[in-house]
């Protein structure tokens, strides 16, 4: 049940409030919506069905909690979504490290630290903020930490509408940022949605290099690269393998070639900065990393999350695209009796590509 709300409290000066705290924090967006989302939990279901999910059957086990935020949390009338950029300008450039095939392109969003743990400590602060103001309401934050909807939630929060691409598109940010959600039984004023901009542009459609954006809204997770290198953990399929070219973790294709990204907001934080010169290493270098290297060197970051086997699978993949030489395949033979079956498969592969072996 809600708690009423006191007559010295107005709601309006209090949602202008927390849109301060927020930017004190080093939020770069918030925005407010009620909890319903159907026409996104339609879809959900019907995606489902149609096992584009993979391997992610988490995305199908908490059933309706996912899209109706008060059977996860109960009392749960209002989410705040926020939003923050991690674009950086300091990182070598994106479009140059793809056109190196010697090189290990690594998602932007990951060359940082894990903006898990540092965008929830600051939901939490703000909540905390919100119940020194305002006390007797809960609240509870979610940063990919639980069955939340959180696109949809931004978009009718107003934080952006939903690309061709099914990620978030702010006409002044771009897509280059986290969501984070709070949510609550304070009965807040909600914000509008913003409107569909993608007009007719399929850039990101034709961009794909697996054309895993298979109509304009509707992405097959089973052929998308982000999934491939980072939440698949067995074999990645053969004739997927050359398209996934120098990604070893995660893929940008579709977000580098939107237009609205050409002025992408710059993240405020200096946590999200490249990290071991992760925005610029060889494929050599990096499959050479023993376990306890990759273990001291992905500390705080979401590229730990992978594990080392499926990176070294990942960069074998990367390796067996690169062009052939002396140094690619003495590289490769280093793996060639790893004890993993799963490194030995695509390793194996990567020095058939190169003619070393039958």
């Amino acid at each position: 049940m809600t708690p009423p709300v006191p007559p010295s409290v107005d709601l309006q000066q209090l949602k202008t409030k927390i849109r301060c705290w927020s930017d004190e924090l080093g939020f770069d967006g918030i925005g407010i919506s009620d909890t319903k989302i159907g026409d996104a939990e339609q879809y959900l279901f019907s995606w489902l069905k149609g096992n584009y999910h993979g391997e992610m059957g988490y995305l199908a086990r908490h059933g309706t909690q996912r899209s109706r935020p008060a059977e996860l949390i109960p009392g749960t009338i209002r989410v705040i979504t926020v939003r923050m950029n991690y674009w950086c300008d300091t990182a070598s450039s994106a479009t140059a490290i793809l056109s190196d095939p010697e090189a290990a392109y690594i998602s932007r969003y990951a060359l940082g630290r894990d903006y898990h743990k540092i965008m929830r400590r600051k939901l939490q602060k703000l909540a905390d903020r919100i119940t020194s103001e305002v006390g007797g309401y809960q609240f509870r934050a979610f940063v990919d930490s639980a069955p939340v909807m959180e696109k949809p939630l931004g978009v009718k929060s107003g934080l952006g509408w939903m690309g061709k691409h099914t990620n978030l598109i702010d006409r002044d940010s771009g897509s280059w940022f986290f969501l984070g959600e709070l949510y609550t039984n304070l009965p807040l004023p909600f914000d509008t949605p913003q409107k569909d901009n993608c007009g007719n542009c399929t850039r990101c459609i034709t961009a794909c290099p697996t054309n895993a954006i298979t109509a304009p809204y509707e992405l097959d997770a089973r052929l998308c690269i982000s999934y491939l290198t980072i939440e698949h953990k067995s074999t990645i399929p053969e004739p997927l393998r050359a398209l996934i070219g120098n990604r070893i973790f995660g893929c940008d294709d579709c977000q580098l070639v939107c237009p609205w990204n050409r002025d992408a907001a710059q993240t405020q934080l200096t946590e999200f900065a490249p990290r071991h010169d992760l925005d610029a290493s060889a494929l050599i270098e990096l499959f050479q990393w023993s376990e306890k290297e990759f273990d001291q060197k992905t500390t705080g970051s979401p590229i730990r999350r992978v594990g080392y086997e499926c990176w070294l699978r990942n960069l074998a993949i990367a390796l067996g695209n690169a062009p052939t030489s002396k140094r690619v395949t003495d590289t490769l033979m280093l793996r060639i009796d790893h004890p993993s079956p799963l490194v030995r498969e695509h390793t194996t592969w990567a020095l058939q590509r190169h003619g070393v072996l039958d």
